[in-house]
């Protein structure tokens, strides 16, 4: 696994802070319960030894982590899941598009591999039961949409597992905080297995 950064414990955020329920745009977001998500995959500025520029997103998924480099060899460190065997992504995108409580399509392919998710083929409007989250942010190459995305998450136990159909997920309360720091045109390179921050 590279070592792509180390935590520095004085600037790690405290449990409660920022993890705590609130309303977001008319919908709850449930506060992150302890017993389900490991503090190591809570948001922490960290010492960052890669080399990409500030404001750019790496994502780690061999460590279950999202990096947002702020320069100065800092940046801002979430913890993630991934993608399952056989659906992980990896490559360079920028953000084209960004939505608050996006409407979740399954595509296609995972209609045909899980029939229940075709109820919601003309979409499921965002909301607390929405797979999405709280927020999208919506991953392509030139003008192609890749169908990745960076979100949020209703199963907060997914944090550092491997298990969702390729896409990134966080926690609800680090998908808003991330989503308000980056712009459209963010560049985000998602690291393949064995890959060292170039």
């Amino acid at each position: 696994m590279p070592d792509l950064a180390l935590a520095l414990p004085d600037f790690e955020l405290p449990f409660g802070g920022g993890y705590g329920p609130r309303f977001d745009n008319g919908h709850p977001v449930a506060a992150v319960d302890s017993l389900r998500v490991n503090s190591a995959y809570l948001r922490r500025e960290v010492a960052y030894s890669g080399r990409q520029k500030a404001g750019t997103i790496v994502v780690d998924p061999s460590s279950r982590y999202l990096y947002l480099v702020s320069g100065g060899g800092r940046a801002l460190r979430y913890g993630v899941g991934v993608g399952r065997e056989g659906f992980a992504w990896s490559g360079v995108a920028q953000i084209k598009r960004k939505q608050v409580w996006p409407t979740w399509t399954p595509p296609a392919e995972m209609q045909r591999r899980q029939p229940e998710s075709a109820r919601y083929a003309d979409g499921m409007p965002g909301g607390p039961a929405n797979p999405l989250g709280a927020r999208a942010l919506y991953l392509y190459q030139g003008n192609r949409d890749t169908m990745y995305r960076i979100h949020g998450t209703n199963d907060p136990s997914s944090i550092g597992r491997s298990m969702s159909s390729g896409c990134i997920r966080l926690l609800n309360q680090d998908i808003i905080d991330l989503y308000n720091r980056v712009p459209i045109g963010t560049r985000v390179v998602v690291l393949g297995a064995g890959s060292r921050v170039a």
